[in-house]
């Protein structure tokens, strides 16, 4: 396989049997609900947005939804064992369940899907309060990871039936992100192109990109990668899979820890990346660091960039350049104990690539992080 930008893909959500309006929301099952909702709203700024439990009606678990700008994130916790969210917990550690999509018709979604051979994991259910209904549908994707589709379209509510707005005295102020940009799975040894083939037949996906080894390498590691994305580009998946190399690469990393595939990282978008990160960082979030030289022929590489060259290497902020414009972008370590998920902090200046350029600094830089954790 050789790097290769696919066709672009003219497909208009008008011809789209899945059109797709971008990510609904991000649902996160994790160990501590209560917790985790306040370390995202300190470390990065997300706002109390509401809350389902029992005093909700909701006997088995609870949840908080939390809000910035147009990203939301939904944290999932079960109130007793013996069941598949404890389960899931007790197998993956914290990590993301749910990649919701947004979909004019739910029942639609799932009905073109599932014909086309994706695996149910949530009939058609209409969710009503007095504020409205929301139409939920579901399908299996890598691992234990499931897309659902959400209608809200006569919904008026703050989130969904079944939460009340959750009010908080402490609101910590925002950090700029602003939406999902993308989401990437890692799955195992020979399984990147099965996926590739699923995004394709049954979510009518396209190809956008391709990275092989000879791309993303180091003196040490390696791994393949196709970006995925649905007709309109508010989409996007990149999967991931291992590839030979002399030590274990950060995807088999991720894929011991977790326990199987998952979703790896997801890169979240910011106008302002130097003054985001900042905040980000004042807020005790952790990041991958380059080393200095990596700036010396910056301008070199990637040509003129409005940003001074000084604040992105205090910060470790990576450039990179394709045909449409530039791109910066930078690396959390990893918010778990288990060396799993991330977040990956992107601004676009024009581009709509991923940062090739930059791929073997951050590799080397993966790697001493798993050097230091006994993994490589």
């Amino acid at each position: 396989m050789s790097t290769a930008t696919a066709t672009k893909n003219t497909t208009t959500s008008q011809a789209d049997f899945l059109p797709l309006h971008g990510t609904d929301y991000v649902e996160f099952y994790v160990g501590n609900a209560k917790q985790a909702a306040h370390f995202y709203k300190t470390a990065f700024g997300f706002q109390s947005l509401a809350y389902a439990g029992p005093e909700t009606g909701v006997k088995d678990k609870v949840s908080y939804a939390i809000r910035q700008n147009k990203l939301t994130f939904v944290l999932t916790t079960p109130l007793r064992a013996n069941n598949a969210i404890a389960d899931h917990i007790y197998k993956h550690g914290d990590g993301v369940k749910v990649l919701a999509l947004m979909v004019d018709d739910a029942r639609s979604a799932y009905a073109e899907t599932t014909k086309r051979g994706g695996k149910s994991y949530m009939e058609p259910i209409v969710l009503n309060d007095e504020s409205g209904e929301v139409v939920l549908s579901g399908i299996h994707t890598y691992g234990d990871t499931v897309h659902v589709f959400v209608e809200r379209k006569n919904y008026k509510g703050v989130f969904m039936p079944g939460f009340k707005e959750w009010k908080s005295d402490y609101n910590p102020a925002e950090t700029g992100l602003l939406y999902v940009d993308h989401c990437v799975g890692n799955v195992g040894w020979n399984q990147m192109n099965p996926w590739v083939k699923f995004y394709e037949d049954v979510m009518g996906f396209r190809n956008i990109l391709s990275f092989d080894d000879n791309d993303i390498s180091t003196e040490y590691s390696a791994l393949m990668s196709k970006v995925m994305s649905n007709g309109n580009g508010y989409v996007k998946f990149p999967i991931n899979e291992p590839a030979e190399g002399k030590k274990k690469s950060q995807v088999e990393e991720y894929l011991d820890f977790y326990d199987g595939e998952g979703c790896q990282h997801v890169a979240l978008a910011t106008h302002d990346i130097v003054k985001t990160v900042t905040e980000l960082k004042s807020r005790g979030v952790e990041f991958l660091k380059v080393p200095n030289s990596y700036y010396d022929d910056l301008l070199d590489r990637v040509g003129h960039i409005d940003e001074d060259i000084e604040p992105l290497k205090e910060l470790g902020i990576l450039v990179d350049r394709d045909d449409e414009g530039y791109l910066l972008q930078l690396f959390s370590k990893p918010v778990e104990d288990r060396p799993t998920l991330f977040f990956e902090i992107i601004q676009r200046k024009g581009a709509k690539s991923f940062g090739k350029g930059n791929f073997k600094a951050l590799f080397e830089a993966l790697e001493r992080e798993q050097g230091a954790r006994g993994n490589l």
